[in-house]
């Protein structure tokens, strides 16, 4: 008894003494202006102790000593240290000072980050958790559809091919970064979001810069730019497991480990999810696997290393055909979910139209601090891309059965007869299939380089200078990837070099060639910064070699398969100021001008199989001026943006009925059309309360183009096909809403538990206008009818065992509104009754749970 007796009194010690030894720390991390900075890194220093603040940029830890030092860091803030004690365990407010050159210790740095109140841009920035609590089924562009300027769509509703617009402009046209390292496609500027769907899972903080931005690249972006950058050695140690589920089968798992920044400067953080469902559009089923990889090494107090590996291996189901509003509606479920491109075979779901992937991107950077005034960053990256779409052919001669209402399984918004079609080519014998299946193979590989060396020339101003170079070559072709049956299919396309042959799975047809680009530039800014004055310049200079080799249409090209190289050198100069009038107001103005070569596919070569160089390819030019005013109070923050873009010469591919090979068309490229965009930009956030907060943003475009165009085609002969003429003057751009309005409440209801409303106006909305077609009237397109929607969530921490949990439940247009995202316009009537269109997304939903450990 005795011996039990001492044994509990050593017990009751040590629990004692480790109680005693241990301090619960808690506080609020804000900006200058009193903002809660949420996602933002605590750790105890020298050990690898640490947490992160919630939404509202509190936190609570945990420390295993009496006293010690916190450190506490946010992306695009200078890094604070705040001394603890059993005595002071409160810290109260902490406030952490907005700096640029965090941005280089923290992230990966050969991107940039605008900085609040000194970079004179219009910039939107989107937190961690934000995407964490809003973007739930939706695709990842949809997360910026209430900042100003964006408008963004499912367009078909196939998992990944959403799309986002800026300020009127096209993907094509908004420069996207990850981690600096740039991924619009080098050929067209395109970005497929499906190579793409883990970022949400492992971005730090995502910002749009409308306008002209402040990236260091070679080649500015004419409508904006988004950087989004991923966790690096700020990730704290630990991990999660995420698990998600929603509408129509969605199913989402997966998990994210870090090590955190160990003691010997080493840092992993790994990250994985598994995603399927069957698409809220019939038959857009699609399984994809998401994956990224960070580790980091910092070597001593000057170098720092760090390699990245993000990728998505994705297939999905696609709806490539629009309808008309009248054929929608008569649809069994009123147009929204209908998908013609669709059907069963041997009882399976087979589509018409399918997209498989696989992009990753693979970088490494080195962070190199040579003095304490002088620092240098440098990013090689590489990416290499598999995959392709899968489309319809079928024999000269026939009429296609897959998009005909004769070959589905009822009437005509039911799924195709797929058995019926490999039936009969089976019936065909030695005539070969009239329909199969063709697949549009994308391949590419993606070399770069990008180096910036920033030296402090003085306390006020700061000089960098960089290099960025890319290569790239790309190689494109159709080949047969299903006879569906039959025993062969007899090439239709009289151009090619294999035309009437029968050809087996795998045989090329239609098209087979390679694009080659060389992109190599360098780029200088000044920075000037004292006081209340922030002040740049900059200017950048870049040639465009392009190349193209074709293999299949020999024909187009009676003087080889190789084109000779063609040189566009590109040039650009930009600058602006900010002036922060007290601790509230601040103003900016930037303008810029820069000529830019057009993407390859523009303009380039004659038409897509040729290698004959267009000698009228021009380059695009684009002027650009903007004035902006910020307030900033610890209750409510504002901006007031005005901007005036001019986009010259823009690059116009034009098509035509082949008046020899019926069915088929021919290209011809040219140059001359202008566009003017401008408009006005108010967003705000007011904290009602501390436990209400009020959120909006209107923006009002003026989009215009502002010039006729016309160009002659040819056929492979160098017989004239006739005039292409656009009169464009004065008509409205299309294909995005000029008017987008947002508001969103965000309501604390208790500690751990939030509720969030938001509301998406799209007003004056024009279908897109195919300039490729032309037009010989002066008619603006159709005009879409503007809508409203609803979306809704709620989150709940809570505690699992030891571990922190949070379930979240998301609903996009809560009301279940009809509406039309993008539509199609009809040259001839430019009315509803003609146009083609896609509904949007009517109610979706998801469900969330995610543990920390």
């Amino acid at each position: 008894m005795k011996n039990f007796k001492n044994l509990l009194f050593v017990a009751l010690f040590f629990v004692t003494a480790t109680v005693l030894g241990q301090t619960k720390i808690s506080g609020l991390v804000v900006d200058d202006t009193n903002q809660p900075l949420p996602g933002a890194s605590v750790v105890v220093k020298g050990t690898t102790n640490g947490t992160s603040t919630d939404f509202d940029g509190k936190f609570m830890l945990t420390a295993k000593t009496n006293s010690g030092t916190l450190i506490v860091s946010f992306i695009g803030y200078t890094t604070k240290e705040v001394s603890f004690s059993s005595s002071k365990a409160n810290l109260g407010k902490i406030k952490l000072a907005e700096d640029a050159g965090a941005l280089d210790e923290i992230v990966i740095s050969a991107t940039s980050f605008a900085i609040d109140r000194k970079t004179p841009v219009a910039v939107s920035t989107i937190k961690a958790t934000d995407i964490e609590l809003k973007l739930g089924t939706q695709e990842f562009p949809e997360i910026l559809k209430s900042t100003p300027g964006v408008y963004a769509t499912k367009t078909g509703g196939g998992y990944g091919d959403g799309r986002i617009n800026l300020r009127g402009f096209s993907s094509e046209n908004v420069a996207v970064m990850i981690n600096g390292v740039p991924v619009n496609d080098m050929e067209n500027g395109s970005v497929y979001w499906s190579n793409w769907a883990g970022l949400s899972d492992v971005t730090s903080a995502m910002q749009v810069q409308r306008g002209l931005g402040a990236s260091k690249v070679a080649v500015p972006s004419v409508g904006g730019t988004i950087n989004i950058i991923s966790k690096s050695t700020d990730a704290e140690q630990g991990g999660n497991v995420k698990m998600s589920t929603g509408n129509d089968g969605y199913f989402k798992y997966g998990m994210t480990l870090s090590t955190g920044l160990m003691e010997n400067g080493l840092a992993v953080t790994a990250s994985a999810a598994k995603i399927t469902g069957d698409g809220y559009v019939d038959g857009l089923q699609f399984s994809g696997v998401n994956y990224f990889l960070n580790i980091s090494k910092i070597l001593n107090d000057d170098h720092k290393l760090s390699f990245n590996i993000i990728g998505a291996q994705q297939t999905h189901g696609q709806r490539f055909t629009t309808n008309s509003i009248e054929t929608n509606r008569a649809t069994e479920q009123g147009g929204k979910k209908f998908n013609p491109d669709w059907g069963y075979r041997n009882g399976q779901i087979e589509n018409s139209s399918f997209n498989f992937y696989h992009k990753p991107q693979i970088s490494l950077n080195h962070d190199w601090t040579i003095s304490d005034k002088t620092f240098l960053t440098t990013v090689v990256y590489a990416s290499f891309g598999t995959g392709g779409g899968r489309r319809t052919g079928r024999a000269s001669g026939t009429s296609g059965k897959t998009g005909t209402d004769d070959y589905r399984l009822g009437d005509t918004d039911q799924p195709i007869d797929f058995d019926r079609i490999v039936q009969e080519n089976k019936d065909r014998g030695a005539l070969g299939s009239s329909d199969v299946f063709l697949s549009s193979i994308n391949d590419h590989e993606w070399y770069g380089v990008l180096s910036t060396l920033k030296t402090n020339v003085t306390e006020e101003l700061a000089l960098s200078v960089g290099l960025d170079g890319r290569y790239y070559i790309g190689t494109h072709y159709y080949e047969v990837d299903d006879l569906l049956g039959g025993q062969y299919f007899l090439n239709p396309y009289s151009d090619d070099n294999n035309a009437n042959e029968a050809l087996q799975v795998g045989d090329r047809l239609n098209r087979d060639y390679e694009g080659r680009v060389l992109r190599y530039g360098a780029f200088a800014q000044l920075e000037y910064s004292k006081d209340d004055l922030a002040v740049f310049f900059s200017t950048t200079i870049s040639n465009d070699r392009y190349g193209r080799s074709s293999f299949l249409d020999d024909s187009s090209n009676p003087n080889g398969r190789v084109s000779e190289d063609i040189n566009f050198l590109g040039f650009g100069t930009k600058g602006g100021a900010n002036y922060n009038l007290d601790d509230t107001n601040n103003v900016f103005a930037n303008v810029g001008y820069f000529s830019k070569a057009p993407f390859l596919t523009d303009n380039v070569f004659i038409d897509k199989q040729s290698v004959e160089i267009n000698e009228e390819a021009l380059n695009e030019k684009i002027f650009s001026l903007e004035v902006g005013y910020g307030f900033r109070s610890e209750k409510f923050n504002a901006n007031v943006n005005l901007y005036r873009t001019s986009w010259l010469d823009k690059s116009v591919t034009a098509t035509r009925q082949d008046p020899i090979n019926i069915g088929q068309q021919v290209e011809g490229n040219f140059s001359g059309l202008d566009a003017l965009h401008q408009g006005i930009e108010v967003d705000f956030v007011y904290k009602l309360s501390d436990k209400l907060r009020m959120n909006g943003m209107i923006s009002l475009g003026d989009w215009q183009w502002t010039s006729d165009v016309q160009g002659e085609l040819f056929d492979q002969s160098g017989a004239s096909l006739g005039t292409v003429i656009v009169n464009a003057d004065g008509l409205k751009v299309s294909d995005a809403a000029q008017t987008t309005v947002a508001f969103g409440l965000n309501y604390k209801a208790l500690e751990n538990t939030s509720f969030y409303l938001d509301y998406n106006y799209a007003g004056d909305l024009y279908a897109k206008f195919d300039v490729s077609q032309g037009t010989t009237d002066r008619l603006d397109t159709w005009k879409i009818p503007s809508y409203h929607l609803f979306d809704l969530g709620i989150t709940h921490g809570f505690k699992i065992a030891d571990f922190d949990a949070t379930i979240s439940g998301k609903m996009n247009n809560a009301l279940d509104v009809e509406y039309i995202s993008d539509a199609f316009d009809n040259k001839d009537t430019h009315s509803a009754a003609d146009a083609s269109v896609y509904y949007g997304a009517g109610r979706t939903f998801s469900l969330g749970l995610k543990v920390n450990f």
